[in-house]
């Protein structure tokens, strides 16, 4: 099995609603990048993400916090690759001063199953 990781900080201006929330949208972009990574490594092609069987919005995802993106290979078809996800929030900011901890258990904010699909041998 392989497993890649992205970490990234959240900036306050990628946050649209109140309370300084991300959008959906933000985790799975992340998951895009490092799913490309992913097939990088794997296939040595980028290959192409076809869609989610499941995703789930299990925490908020704020601007200042850090997050970590990681996909995991799960099945190896001929063209097809079964990938889980998993955005988690490793650093919460207190407020918009600046202020922010390390969580001492990650937050799993969001989490998804996806199939990407790489060009056949020789094309």
């Amino acid at each position: 099995m392989s497993t890649v990781t992205h970490r990234r900080y959240v900036a306050f201006s990628d946050a649209h609603y109140a309370g300084n929330l991300v959008d959906g949208a933000f985790a799975l972009k992340l998951f895009g990048d490092v799913g490309t990574n992913l097939a990088i490594e794997v296939d040595g092609h980028e290959g192409l993400f076809a869609g989610y069987s499941s995703v789930e919005f299990l925490e908020p995802v704020r601007g200042g916090d850090v997050v970590e993106a990681q996909a995991t290979l799960v099945k190896k078809g001929n063209r097809s690759r079964t990938v889980d996800f998993e955005l988690r929030v490793l650093c919460r900011a207190a407020d918009d001063t600046g202020r922010s901890q390390v969580l001492e258990t990650p937050l799993v904010a969001v989490r998804a199953r996806g199939t990407a699909v790489v060009p056949a041998q020789g094309a």
